[in-house]
């Protein structure tokens, strides 16, 4: 019989980590072992099924990890982020984490417990958006004379912008064009004036109402345009993905990976 693979959750109070409770407990061969939040949190101690329903019965959330885990998937904030990397390098265990507003120095320190601990970020764990990130990569590169825009809304309550997931397709499009994001990126137009520079990729950000998520990559030519666009509908892909990611990353070698690993896309 072959050993599950045990997961915990850290960020486990919100509503991304209800989704990742739910998905863990409904994907075989993946148990739930521990539901985490940050130190100080109102919820240390509560039972898990008050504030989430089945996700985990008789399950209490804490502050520290005491059950034996192989990954650590974290979707807090990057407050906490500090707290969820010390707890997996403290028991050398994978982490899988969708946290984004990291600073630099935390982008930094967590690419430096590579070399402890497998570990996977990335902005979104869909899977149709690690798609549409590659194919938008491809495009760009084939069509570099293309101006490219990237238009991404979410709800009401984000607090970055523009969001993560539109910050990585512009890094992905910068590099296949052999330049950076930061050489390259326009967040806002209202202080320019003048026409548009050639290698540009612009951002626009709308937020409002419950909007999971969307982001489009306009790769627009003479008399001619390409629309890639990915629209999620619920955050239950977002887990369901970090769920297999996590499931692939336990028990591998420190170092850095990503969900083109997970789904065989990578060069």
């Amino acid at each position: 019989m072959i050993d599950p693979i045990r997961v915990a959750v850290f960020g486990a109070s919100g509503r991304m980590g209800a989704a990742l409770m739910r998905a863990t407990v409904a994907t075989p061969r993946v148990q739930l072992v521990a539901a985490l939040v940050r130190a100080g949190s109102v919820q240390a101690d509560a039972v898990v099924s008050s504030l989430h329903g089945g996700a985990a019965e008789s399950m209490c959330f804490s502050e520290s990890l005491s059950a034996a885990a192989d990954v650590l998937i974290d979707f807090s904030a990057a407050s906490a982020f500090d707290q969820a990397l010390a707890i997996a390098l403290e028991h050398k265990i994978a982490l899988v984490s969708g946290t984004t507003g990291l600073s630099e120095t935390q982008y930094q320190t967590l690419h430096a417990a590579a070399r402890e601990i497998p570990i996977l970020w990335a902005s979104n764990f869909s899977l149709g958006i690690a798609m549409l990130t590659r194919l938008a990569r491809d495009a760009a590169k084939a069509l570099a004379d293309w101006d490219c825009e990237i238009s991404e809304a979410h709800h009401r309550h984000k607090q970055d912008a523009p969001s993560g997931t539109a910050l990585s397709i512009g890094d992905a499009i910068a590099k296949a064009r052999a330049s950076t994001l930061d050489d390259s990126a326009i967040y806002a137009r209202t202080a320019k004036s003048g026409a548009r520079k050639a290698g540009e990729i612009g951002f626009s950000v709308v937020r409002g109402g419950d909007i999971v998520g969307e982001h489009t990559v306009f790769l627009i030519g003479e008399g001619e345009r390409i629309e890639l666009t990915h629209r999620a509908q619920s955050r239950d892909i977002f887990a369901a993905g970090a769920v297999r990611a996590a499931a692939w990353l336990a028990g591998r070698t420190p170092g850095v990976y990503t969900i083109e690993n997970v789904l065989g896309l990578s060069d």
